[in-house]
């Protein structure tokens, strides 16, 4: 398997592959796919990383630029990320992260942000402490990863692809 940028040859089975990794949960509205096209439309896609094994696209996942309190401050949001359904956990979504985790550092990004599962993200250091915000979401579920050692404290905001939080 390599993992690597997306060209835009990818993006037909970047679309494909967010549909069907989404379909069946339950947590999903369907949106993503189309999110990741806006981030790609608005130049907000920072990070776009394909897994392929062979030919096939196995994996995705992408960054967008976050803010907090209104501040860009050089941290990013993890997310929309797709594995295919038959290969999740197999370790294809880790491998992703990490490589992500690494390319973002490289650029100088002080941190991630996510809204997530903290059993699943807390294996990557990601922690829900309360002191990040979204809307009315449990604090638990807003989850942040330092790079640079600065601690984030505030309202998280995305961009304008992922829509109004509530």
């Amino acid at each position: 398997m390599v993992i690597r940028p997306e060209t835009t040859k990818d993006i037909e089975a970047i679309f494909s592959l967010t549909t069907e990794a989404f379909k069946s949960m339950p947590i999903s509205d369907g949106s993503e796919p189309q999110i990741i096209n806006d981030l790609r439309s608005d130049g907000d896609l920072v990070l776009s990383l394909v897994a392929i094994d062979q030919t096939i696209t196995v994996g995705h996942v992408a960054f967008s630029p976050v803010t907090i309190n209104d501040v860009d401050d050089k941290w990013f949001g993890l997310g929309p990320i797709s594995v295919l359904p038959q290969l999740q956990r197999t370790g294809i979504g880790t491998q992703l992260i990490n490589e992500g985790f690494r390319r973002l550092k490289e650029q100088g990004a002080n941190g991630i942000a996510l809204v997530g599962d903290p059993d699943y993200y807390g294996r990557f250091g990601f922690v829900g402490d309360g002191k990040l915000t979204y809307g009315d979401l449990p604090t638990r579920l807003v989850q942040w990863f330092s790079i640079r050692g600065n601690v984030p404290r505030g309202e998280l905001n995305y961009c304008h692809a992922f829509g109004p939080h509530s």
